[in-house]
């Protein structure tokens, strides 16, 4: 590729279009509708790490430090780094059964309705069929563009393709190789797998060092090709891209995506975490956490299906399917998304543990989608005594409901209420629905019509008082939550 000429026409695209690369111009970015309504997708961290499949995909980082368990479990495992480096894992890499079908198949079954395969994690090899460097899956290792792949099979299914870049990281992730006799020496030079291996910055150091201007516009380059190569409906950015020296080259690449959007006439999104972006240009992601409260703006959870790790480890520990769908419900009903990651193998295989969580979370929505998709928030997000821990990382523990711990949100003439956890009982009080006197300022003031449960057969018996709406049910049992459609008249 000649990458001069691939510069000057990200440039030309940018003076010729609508939005140009300052913030003023960008923050008239328009939230694509399709992602609002669609409320839930499908993450997949799957590469060369997946190899060792050891704690988890900082392997190719971690084996570096001298010290970690990577490091002495790769020395035992794999020999002297000097002798074999993070590279030569790609020719292991085989992913000799992965059927792009198969996953968009079991994605749909999910109920998933957008998918984001990670292009390019910190490591720096492309899961695509990339013109920059030779270090990607078409050339290396499986020998098959994945992106391309799993496009037409999402394709097929009407399952929106979206991509992930978190290249950024790698100027400085492979940096502490160079501290000992590694596969990791100087000079590196642009091109190299390992390059630039730069010293890795303290964490919360916003201004250097900077990574050399030629990383930064490979980054750029790199994330365009991904746009128009793959035309994917949102990219998810991961964090570091705050870094001041990325500032121009983000309002760069935000310019050009959404400028190749409005070209293609098709709707899309940025997801960037730590005020990477100027908010209202792209959309806020809290990655392993959740709001307390509804927020006036759309916003996405990024979080796993195991809590120890991206990427499949032999040692994954796993969520439930029904702790997932709480905090589907729970985001959903204060104005956000939900991306969920899996790990597949290194063979392409999706592990047994990650299918069958996707499926009994595909199973309730079945029944219950009426309360997720398309919907929208209420007047309030919910009512009960659970509190929710505000903000990223908080996911080590799952959250204890209660019965009076419930959920709104609203879709067309009905509102729905989504019991966390259902009272064996089957008596269910909605204090947030109850007749009060006009002056007291009520939640709602309206008439209702009818109540009915979604996924049950039976009509539940129901009277609103003063309190609260009342609602008993008899046969009614369920170990995940229940949903209560409250038409209005």
């Amino acid at each position: 590729m000649d990458r001069q000429k691939y510069l000057d026409e990200i440039d030309r695209v940018i003076r010729e279009g609508k939005f140009h690369d300052n913030w003023d111009s960008l923050t008239n970015y328009k939230l694509a509708d399709w992602y609002r309504n669609a409320k839930f997708g499908i993450f997949i961290h799957w590469g060369v790490y997946s190899v060792p499949a050891f704690s988890n995909e900082w392997y190719p980082r971690n084996m570096y430090i001298q010290g970690t368990k990577e490091f002495e479990h790769h020395r035992k495992t794999y020999g002297e780094h000097k002798d074999f480096g993070y590279k030569d894992f790609i020719p292991m890499f085989k992913a000799e059964h992965f059927n792009a079908d198969e996953w968009a198949e079991l994605f749909k079954e999910a109920g998933a309705r957008y998918v984001v395969p990670v292009a390019e994690h910190h490591d720096g090899f492309q899961m695509y069929h990339s013109e920059l460097s030779p270090y990607n899956a078409y050339e290396m290792g499986p020998k098959r563009d994945v992106l391309g792949e799993l496009r037409e099979a999402f394709q097929k299914r009407d399952l929106v393709l979206c991509a992930s870049s978190h290249r950024v990281e790698h100027a400085f992730f492979m940096g502490h190789g160079k501290e000992f006799d590694s596969d990791i020496k100087e000079p590196l030079v642009y091109g190299d797998f390992y390059w630039p291996a730069m010293p890795e910055p303290e964490l919360h150091d916003l201004y250097s060092p900077a990574p050399p201007k030629e990383f930064m516009e490979d980054w750029l380059l790199r994330t365009c090709e991904i746009v128009d190569r793959y035309r994917p409906r949102i990219i998810y950015f991961d964090w570091w891209i705050q870094h001041n020296s990325m500032k121009p080259y983000l309002q760069k690449f935000a310019a050009y995506y959404y400028n190749r959007a409005e070209e293609w006439g098709i709707e899309v999104a940025i997801n960037y975490k730590h005020d990477a972006f100027m908010f209202g240009s792209a959309v806020v992601d809290i990655e392993r956490g959740q709001f307390a409260d509804a927020k006036p703006y759309f916003w996405q959870t990024d979080t796993s299906v195991a809590r120890n790790s991206w990427c499949y480890t032999e040692n994954n520990s796993y969520k439930s399917a029904n702790e997932i769908i709480c905090d589907l419900v729970d985001i959903v009903s204060k104005n956000g998304t939900m991306l969920l990651n899996i790990g597949p193998k290194a063979d392409g295989t999706i592990p047994e543990e990650d299918k069958n969580i996707l499926l009994e979370i595909g199973h309730w929505l079945k029944d219950n989608g009426a309360a997720i998709y398309n919907s929208k928030v209420w007047r309030i997000s919910g009512e009960g005594p659970t509190k929710i821990q505000e903000g990223q990382f908080t996911d080590g523990n799952a959250k204890v409901f209660t019965p009076e711990d419930i959920r709104f949100t609203v879709n067309g003439s009905s509102v729905y209420a989504t019991v966390l956890s259902y009272p064996k009982d089957g008596k269910v009080q909605i204090k947030s629905l109850g007749e009060k006197e006009a002056w007291s300022l009520p939640h709602f003031n309206g008439i209702i019509k009818d109540v009915s449960v979604l996924g049950f057969d039976e009509r539940p018996v129901w009277e609103r008082t003063g309190e609260s709406l009342d609602i008993i049910t008899k046969n009614v049992k369920s170990d995940k939550p229940v949903v209560f459609m409250i038409t209005m008249a």
